[in-house]
């Protein structure tokens, strides 16, 4: 149950790159960070009032959600403006390497695994196409897939040590709070903000049903490896494929469909099917 809640909040993930693609077309991407944040954040509020659950700030909680924002900021930060200098396939590729990134930094790499991490970046590849070259925007990505691996593993951790729904709202405040001077770094216009229906939507996918994946995710990375967790997310470009393929008229070729499903391939295989079990040892009666 909590790798099938994970894949269907990967299925929102996905949903956001359409939904912000649109939204772009009106506001820089950095102020639509600012309100996506913000009306995260103030949804997470709302729920703790409802539910009455208390909002922890002992010095622990902080410093867990203070180093998970610096991934979190940074991993955006380092995506939406690399978006500026590279293509936006290169960037859905090297975005998903964190595929990658996760279990080298934990160490987790046996066959299984390995196998899974390989069949995902060949199908990667063959989804998105990305250019040969490199350029500085493809190095912002790349640093953009290690910072959300680390978020990742931060979370494994500190879901486990912490109250989740406090770790949430704190790790929305600050990300908030990050992401107000964009507003005057990007000199944004007053027309940027109005509450136009493509940006309503957007909010409405990115601010609140994500929000919602987020804490979906918070809750699986109290019981699934991180590794696995990182795999799941790797259908994330295949839905952000799929629904720009089918909502905004994006082509999707063979090689994008043989991509994708060994994607989802990759996915069952590292996630989904459990190792065999070793054989249980058997006890000798004494003579």
């Amino acid at each position: 149950m909590p790798r099938l809640a994970l894949l269907l909040t990967t299925l929102i993930w996905g949903a956001t790159f359409p939904a912000t693609k649109a939204a772009l077309e009106q506001i820089p991407p950095l102020s639509f960070l600012l309100l996506r944040f913000l009306l995260g954040a103030v949804l997470v509020g709302a729920w703790l009032v409802l539910a009455r659950r208390r909002l922890h700030c002992d010095r622990g909680i902080l410093v867990a959600s203070a180093i998970a924002t610096v991934f979190l900021f940074l991993g955006y930060v380092c995506q939406t403006v690399g978006l500026r200098h590279t293509g936006a396939s290169n960037s859905a590729f090297l975005t998903a390497l964190y595929v990658v990134f996760v279990p080298l930094l934990l160490r987790r790499l046996n066959g299984r695994v390995m196998l899974a991490v390989a069949v995902s970046v060949v199908g990667l590849w063959l989804l998105v196409k990305p250019s040969a070259g490199v350029n500085v925007g493809d190095l912002l990505t790349i640093g953009c897939a290690v910072a959300f691996a680390g978020h990742i593993i931060c979370l494994e951790r500190f879901t486990r040590e912490f109250d989740a729904p406090s770790l949430l709202a704190w790790q929305m405040i600050a990300t908030t709070l990050l992401f107000i001077p964009s507003v005057w770094w990007e000199e944004t216009s007053d027309g940027a903000f109005a509450p136009t229906v493509v940006l309503l939507i957007g909010l409405g996918i990115t601010g609140g049903l994500a929000t919602g994946a987020f804490a979906v995710q918070m809750w699986v990375q109290q019981l699934v490896p991180a590794q696995q967790v990182a795999l799941v997310f790797a259908s994330e470009p295949v839905y952000a494929a799929w629904l720009s393929w089918y909502f905004l008229g994006e082509t999707l070729d063979w090689q994008g469909w043989v991509g994708s499903g060994l994607i989802v391939s990759a996915v069952v295989i590292g996630a989904f099917v459990n190792p065999p079990q070793p054989p249980p040892e058997r006890v000798t009666e004494p003579a």
